[in-house]
């Protein structure tokens, strides 16, 4: 027995590749646009190439093309984000310490903002336009100050180390409410401590913890540039 299949029968319809919006081409600067959508969104634990395969549409192994590695990510990432950093005090007029401590409290700012990349940027080493901004700022201030020059190329990196270590810290800390009962048990103690065993503990009393988060972040850098400015470096 035939069957005799018309030819009116419709056939399944599937969307022509024709007819489909052409994704948009993958690139270095996409990947690392999407990298900082879900870093807001999700944190920075979720910035991994898989995750951002997902979110282009695409495969991991396509990514690898354009980032090498989650670290390379996390450092492309760190350099996109120091674009918020205020640079504006390099050129601005004033005293030029006050001006290095305001565009480094704007770095520690922008990593305050974001805690995981502040662990990040302990180990992440970005090298765009934004990170080579930053320390030629830093630089020109330093230059401005009289700074010698050797003095200023290893001063500089002292610098951010301590501006992103504070910012690791404190963003660790905000949050935590056990970080914060440590704080607390720290200053008791201190206030507490006997003249007759701790007589410079005793003696300087509150001041140990003294002044607000800001004083004292701005107190710190003044001594780190002071410490770069009159310490020779050993030739090498």
């Amino acid at each position: 027995m035939f069957v005799i299949v018309s030819s009116m029968t419709p056939r399944p319809t599937h969307e022509s590749r024709r007819e489909r919006p052409a994704k948009p081409a993958l690139s270095h600067d996409r990947i690392v646009a999407a990298a900082v959508r879900v870093m807001r969104t999700e944190g920075l634990r979720r910035v991994t190439m898989r995750r951002l395969a997902t979110e282009l549409d695409t495969g991991p192994a396509s990514l690898y093309v354009y980032v090498a590695n989650t670290a390379a990510l996390h450092a492309a990432v760190l350099e996109e984000l120091l674009g918020e950093v205020d640079l504006g005090p390099v050129a601005a007029p004033g005293e030029w310490r006050e001006r290095l401590a305001a565009v480094l409290v704007s770095y520690t700012r922008v990593l305050f903002a974001h805690p995981e990349l502040a662990h990040s940027a302990l180990v992440a080493r970005p090298a765009g336009p934004h990170y080579l901004a930053l320390v030629e700022g830093v630089l020109a201030l330093l230059h401005e100050g009289g700074v010698p020059g050797g003095q200023a190329a290893w001063g500089v990196d002292v610098l951010l180390q301590v501006a992103t270590a504070t910012a690791a810290e404190q963003s660790a800390r905000q949050d935590d409410d056990a970080a914060k009962e440590e704080h607390h048990a720290l200053v008791r103690a201190l206030a507490e401590a006997p003249p007759g065993t701790h007589p410079r503990i005793a003696a300087l009393g509150d001041d140990l913890t003294s002044g607000t988060p800001h004083q004292r972040l701005r107190w710190i850098f003044q001594a780190v540039v002071n410490g770069t400015s009159a310490t020779p470096r050993e030739a090498t």
